[in-house]
């Protein structure tokens, strides 16, 4: 037998184990694995004193095409993913115009994405308010789960996104419940925030401090327990999306101990930036929910140790630069969003698995195996036989900087430039083919292909 490809000698990260193997792949599909395969190939990868590890899976992106796609694109946005090696994402229904909200406006995006992704790819569907005859047309098209905002958002754009109220929450989950699918949450308390945000601005108060005072931790807690009731009463699934904070994260553990069925994710730059260095990087780092104290950061980093944090995503939110760097030193109003997926594997390696030591089959789990199991993603998340041969390699022995010139996205501002990451992607592979190189850069035409996904959920019991 002739294989397509051959990796050789890498430290390969399995499910429980990291062991020195070879992978053979043939047709996208991971062929074989043992310590030595001496089988001919087409090409062979040697990775020796590499980590070669399954691609992530980041499933909370902002892709802004169509729309705006002077925000973000497929092909700028993708090749940033898989710099960044991410091999498989799921793009929310939010940022594009029309928002992602029924047949029609999927249909759109659908179409907009075809022949532009060098990754493969789908697609959520929203909940808003006005579409509840909507979700199930969503569901029977393949949305990867369901979207929606408990703080305030959108535009006066009547296509943009617009966040739920009570009713549309209760009312959406339970027929989200009877859909079999999944309800994914931005759990703040709109209320509060927004009158702390008007009472600030109203003092002339709005410098980055003050906007980070007005959404406290306790806004996420109390919409985490609101959302955490109704899912109770609806028997929805839910999943939270970038929580920020250690108490909230104690809130979802405890409902998943009672029988609930939930799950969540947090964000790289919660656990790399601090809000005490929010003003000196400025707008590039503004987010919401917002960077949190250093003394917070570190609750949060003790819970991903402990196995609280099911998994990692970019929440990659782009911009053109004048949204981000206006002559207004009002920081309510610059836009609230990181431009960051090119980071998240590399530096998240670098500051949990090299520094704090967590155990990389662990991280692993966060970056793939956990996202791939709880959103139905068929054949990916692991690197065994059979699996799509979604592949990333990690050189754990190589630092550098980050620089503007070396990012892929459309607009090169990140709250990352300037900072030393000891590790570097050197490949990474999506369904055995190289869709980028350190050396080479991005490598050949988009090949990536949209996942239909029909319904089906993992309940949570992951890490």
């Amino acid at each position: 037998m002739i294989y397509d490809l051959l990796i050789k000698g890498g430290k390969v990260v399995l499910k429980n184990e990291v062991v020195k193997n070879d992978i053979a792949i043939i047709n996208g599909k991971i062929a074989a694995i043992a310590e030595t395969i001496d089988h001919e190939a087409e090409q062979i990868i040697d990775a020796s004193d590499q980590y070669v590890m399954p691609g992530m899976i980041d499933t909370h992106v902002h892709i802004c095409e169509p729309g705006r796609t002077e925000w973000e694109g497929f092909i700028t946005g993708t090749k940033a993913l898989a710099a960044g090696g991410t091999t498989c994402y799921a793009d929310m229904p939010l940022n594009a115009l029309p928002a992602t909200i029924d047949r029609n406006t999927l249909q759109l995006k659908a179409e907009a994405a075809k022949g532009k992704n060098y990754i493969d790819y789908a697609f959520y569907g929203g909940l808003v308010p006005g579409n509840l005859e909507r979700l199930e047309e969503l569901s029977d098209d393949g949305v990867i789960a369901y979207k929606c905002f408990m703080s305030t958002c959108g535009t006066d754009n009547p296509d943009d996104f617009s966040n739920v109220d009570d009713y549309t929450l209760f009312a959406g989950m339970k027929k989200i419940a009877e859909l079999g699918q999944i309800l994914s949450i931005h759990a703040e308390n709109a209320q509060i925030t927004d009158r702390l945000g008007e009472e600030l601005k109203a003092q002339g108060r709005t410098a980055a401090a003050d906007y980070v005072f007005s959404r406290p931790v306790l806004t996420e807690v109390e919409a985490v327990k609101r959302a955490l009731y109704f899912g109770k009463e609806t028997k929805c699934p839910i999943h939270f999306v970038h929580i920020s904070t250690a108490e909230a994260v104690e809130e979802i553990m405890k409902a998943r101990s009672s029988g609930q069925d939930v799950s969540l994710e947090s964000c790289p730059h919660y656990f790399t930036i601090s809000s005490e260095q929010l003003e000196k990087i400025g707008p590039a780092a503004k987010c919401s929910p917002p960077l949190r104290s250093i003394e917070d950061q570190e609750k949060l980093w003790e819970k991903l140790i402990e196995g609280k944090i099911d998994m990692l995503t970019s929440d990659h939110s782009p911009c053109p630069p004048e949204m981000k760097y206006s002559s207004s030193n009002n920081f309510f109003e610059v836009w609230g969003g990181i431009t960051g997926c090119q980071n998240s594997v590399d530096l998240m390696f670098d500051e949990a698995v090299l520094k704090r030591k967590l155990p990389i089959t662990h991280f692993a789990r966060m970056i793939s195996s956990n996202p791939a199991e709880r959103f139905n993603i068929p054949n990916k998340g692991e690197i065994a036989v059979s699996m799509d041969a979604d592949i990333i390699l990690i050189d754990a022995n190589r630092s550098y900087v980050v620089e503007e010139e070396g990012l892929y996205y459309r607009h090169k501002h990140s709250p990352y430039i300037g900072r030393m990451i000891n590790c570097r992607i050197t490949k990474t592979l999506v369904r055995g083919k190289i869709v980028y190189d350190l050396d080479q850069g991005i490598v050949g035409k988009p090949l990536g292909k949209a996942l239909k996904l029909k319904n089906g959920r993992s309940t949570m019991n992951m890490i």
